[in-house]
């Protein structure tokens, strides 16, 4: 969500807000500044994994004509453990450099059949000569996932909260975090279709639900059946998110300033104490050599509140004091000549999400960003959404104006990646802050009261 003037409201623990609780309650209020489909979860280390989320729904206008909306439509993984306990699995395996334990199902709206026969398929009913609204979300904690529906093509008509010129394309890659509304036309034979969700193996997700048959899309009039379509379309097995994703409302982004004004934020893993800034010898993924590590019972709007700008280097803050200005960021994953520690970061893509504003992706590419780089970037109109890939050893350049001021986190929004570290956070117009919740004080109080008194959770990740 844009946030505009609500920074109090946007949720983050230890930057936002203090944590809420055990009994605690909390409402959200916040001013709707864009329309379309977008979700809220947890942001208390990996707990939204465990179902702490839902989707939101802003009613406004489309693209591209439909009949009826058929309302959020969520694909994400699925553990049998919990993600508390997945997290410590995936930390683990990084001290070797190796990969997370893969998921052990996909589920669509809720729900899927299980490797024992158990479960069942979501179902969703069409009409024949009808169009319909789908809104896709992805709310994984590890996969990104790329999914189908046999014979129906996807109309594409907004990302994330940005409605665009209509494209259409068989299969879609849904990045965690990422939303898309499509449509879709009821135009084939009245039967079953399957709606095919996989883990992308191309972004390095994994999954062990491989068959990818994750939900029933029928007709009306269609048997009760499980369907018998095939998709006639071979699956990508890349990373690539669809393209050209035009929005359709123009913005430009001034390129007069790109050379001066662009800063790297360098994607890095390492393990030699003092290197990253949380002093352990651990391997922690970090931006700039340090690895985000919030304080629960000092968030950063306490630092403004109280005047204070001595903030901890843990926080890994960049201050963007004036207003109204157009900021570029080259976000490069670094290679092992270029490496803290003499090795390269494992070679995975991350979805990089930001908080208060919709950013601009001027550009992505593989290899190291450099002046040749530059002719590749876009700045007529170029593609504005919240979350974007930088791919592996590769680049992602974006671009957003400081007109929210607020402390904003952008992380990559893999769950065992914030958590270990992937993370920055923006301090933006200090001077302008808006108004605090006017229960942010007794909230922090709540929580100090109850973590300072042997509580039964303990921090023990970035706590993001």
């Amino acid at each position: 969500m844009r946030q505009l003037g609500s920074v109090g409201m946007d949720g983050v623990p230890g930057i936002t807000e203090c944590p809420l609780a055990p009994g605690q309650t909390k409402t959200y209020t916040f001013k709707l500044t864009q329309y379309g489909t977008t979700w809220y979860h947890s942001h208390y280390s990996a707990q939204y994994g465990m179902g702490v989320l839902g989707g939101l729904i802003i009613n406004g206008p489309a693209t591209d004509n439909y009949d009826i909306d058929l309302g959020t439509y969520m694909v994400n993984d699925w553990y049998t453990k919990t993600a508390y306990q997945v997290d410590l699995i995936a930390n683990t395996n990084l001290q070797n450099r190796s990969p997370p334990p893969p998921g052990d199902n996909i589920l669509v709206n809720g729900t899927n059949t299980n490797k024992f026969g158990g479960g069942k398929h979501n179902v969703v009913s069409l009409t024949k000569g009808k169009k319909y609204l789908l809104r896709l979300v992805n709310p994984s904690v590890d996969n990104q996932i790329r999914v189908q529906l046999d014979g129906h093509p996807f109309t594409i008509v907004t990302a994330d909260l940005v409605p665009i010129k209509p494209i259409t394309t068989d299969w879609l890659l849904l990045g965690i975090g990422q939303r898309y509304n499509v449509i879709i036309e009821a135009n084939q034979t009245v039967d079953n279709y399957w709606f095919r969700a996989i883990a992308e193996n191309g972004c390095s997700s994994f999954n062990a639900n491989t068959n990818g048959t994750s939900a029933i899309f029928r007709y009306s009039g269609a048997p009760s059946v499980n369907p018998t379509s095939t998709n006639a379309t071979a699956k990508p097995n890349d990373c690539n998110e669809p393209a050209p994703l035009v929005p359709e409302v123009p913005n430009n982004v001034n390129a007069s300033t790109f050379n001066t004004q662009a800063a790297t934020l360098k994607v890095d893993t390492g393990n030699v104490d003092g290197v990253v800034t949380n002093n352990k010898s651990i391997v922690v993924w970090s931006v700039n050599l340090t690895a985000i590590d919030v304080n629960w019972e000092k968030p950063i709007l306490s630092y403004v509140q109280q005047g204070d700008d001595d903030f901890p280097v843990t926080e890994n803050l960049i201050a963007l004091p004036t207003s109204n200005i157009t900021t570029y960021w080259i976000i490069q994953q670094v290679d092992v000549a270029s490496s803290s520690d003499g090795t390269a970061a494992p070679p995975v893509p991350h979805p990089i999400h930001l908080h208060g504003h919709d950013f601009y992706v001027l550009g992505q590419g593989q290899g190291q960003f450099d002046n040749s780089s530059i002719p590749s970037l876009t700045f007529t109109n170029p593609t504005r959404r919240d979350v974007a890939f930088l791919p592996a050893n590769g680049w992602l350049v974006i671009s957003f104006p400081t007109d929210n001021p607020g402390a904003w986190l952008m992380h990559c929004h893999i769950a065992w990646h914030i958590g270990e570290g992937l993370g920055v956070q923006f301090l933006e117009s200090e001077s302008k802050f808006p108004a605090y919740p006017a229960d942010y004080n007794q909230t922090c109080a709540a929580w100090s009261s109850y973590y300072d008194n042997d509580p039964e959770y303990l921090k023990n990740d970035s706590g993001l």
